[in-house]
């Protein structure tokens, strides 16, 4: 009996210093995944994420011609009631035309921006300022810094993948709006000759399109307002819809929506995917020996 009690500690003694010497080996590893493969891959969303932020490129005061101009044609495969073409230089829409034909009449109304106002896509500018702190983040922890645990890793991880989602989800969210605040918006003062009391329209980003919603509205009378029920908010609004404004009821009568892809706006998307995935790679590395260190045998 005393024999065998024996054999097994020799057994237990080798099973010990067979996982002391694979610890010692395991440690290694992680110790080189925080010196080396982390800074490694913050360098390549660095890179990645550099790119982004110059596909939103902003104008400096006086260099506003050194960012490009580009012009969109609005199109839509089902209809022709609304054509336009738009002007986009960065997160700035700096001239619109549009053609909009009167569901009534087949009468062509024509706009155009006034030259003294350009319209700021808040979804673009929201995007671009999520990188630009997410690239700060990165920057907050050069080549010279030493991480000590994984957890801190995890920490900056989550930190750059908190920003990255929240500037994915600004292009592929649009705001919602009533129509009240559709009617009331700066957008309705940008147009030489002003809309007409019975057209609104909306501009936002849906993923890499830059689109274009039209509504065309009639006025209740008074006597057929018994049903009145005032729409909620919406990024779409239906026919049907209706809304009071300065003591006026209007029902939406008809609903045109065109829109125009941005390359640059699916490039970005595609930068933010592959970032996020190298973000959870990482962690996900980290897990695993985490997971050792949590593991005792004996």
């Amino acid at each position: 009996m005393l024999g065998a009690d024996r054999a097994a500690l020799a057994e237990l003694s080798k099973m010990s210093a067979a996982s002391q010497a694979e610890r010692a080996v395991l440690e290694d590893e992680f110790n080189w995944l925080l010196k080396e493969e982390v800074h490694a891959v913050l360098k390549q969303l660095q890179d990645i994420l550099k790119e982004a932020s110059r596909r939103f490129a902003v104008p400096t005061p006086g260099m506003e011609a050194q960012l490009k101009q580009e012009n969109f044609i609005l199109g839509s495969s089902t209809m022709d009631q609304v054509k336009g073409v738009l002007t986009l230089q960065g997160e700035a829409l700096t001239q619109a035309d549009i053609n909009i034909k009167v569901a009534k009449s087949s009468q062509v109304m024509h706009f155009t921006f006034r030259d003294d106002k350009q319209w700021k896509l808040q979804q673009i500018q929201d995007a671009r300022n999520h990188v630009n702190q997410a690239l700060q983040l990165l920057s907050s922890r050069d080549e010279s810094y030493h991480f000590k645990t994984g957890a801190e890793v995890n920490k900056l991880m989550d930190a750059v993948m908190l920003q990255l989602t929240r500037a994915r989800n600004r292009l592929t969210t649009p705001a919602t709006l009533t129509l009240p605040e559709l009617a009331s918006s700066g957008l309705m003062k940008m147009f030489t000759p002003p809309m007409p009391g019975d057209v609104m329209v909306n501009f936002y980003i849906n993923l890499s399109k830059l689109c274009l919603t039209v509504y065309q509205l009639h006025v209740l009378q008074p006597n057929t307002t018994k049903n009145f029920k005032p729409a909620g908010s919406s990024v779409l609004h239906n026919p049907g819809a209706m809304f009071e404004i300065n003591n006026t009821k209007f029902e939406v009568s008809h609903v045109h929506k065109v829109e125009c892809v941005v390359p640059w706006l699916n490039d970005t998307l595609v930068f933010f995917t592959i970032s996020l995935q190298l973000c959870q790679q990482l962690k996900d590395k980290i897990s695993v020996f985490s997971s050792f260190w949590n593991y005792r045998p004996f």
